[in-house]
């Protein structure tokens, strides 16, 4: 991944995950996966930066994990979205959706 994209998941890592998670259960690896598919390849997540991150989000109670049975037969940490991590996802959100609005304000009025 290039130096711009890699700073630009670093911004916005934590509301992808808690999205994706935001649709059901999910497991590690298939929430990479998931944010890949999304994001047309756009976003490639590396081990180094995801689990530190879901390990941080279940720290601060907006996830909750529990080992289960993967579709392979193994066993995988399954990640779901708290009641806390539902709000900090629309709190995320509605940040991100401002931020597209004054960005979007900025480059209309510089042409």
């Amino acid at each position: 991944m290039d130096e711009e994209r890699s700073e630009f998941l670093k911004g916005t890592l934590d509301m992808l995950i808690l999205k994706v998670v935001a649709l059901g259960p999910i497991h590690g690896y298939a929430i990479a996966q998931r944010i890949q598919e999304i994001s047309r390849d756009f976003f490639q997540l590396q081990q180094g930066s995801l689990y530190p991150a879901l390990h941080r989000l279940e720290d601060r109670g907006w996830l909750r994990a529990e080992w289960k049975a993967t579709e392979t037969g193994r066993d995988a940490k399954f990640y779901a979205l708290t009641p806390r991590g539902r709000n900090q996802l629309e709190a995320e959100v509605l940040n991100w959706e401002r931020l597209i609005d004054a960005v979007a304000l900025i480059l209309r009025t510089a042409e």
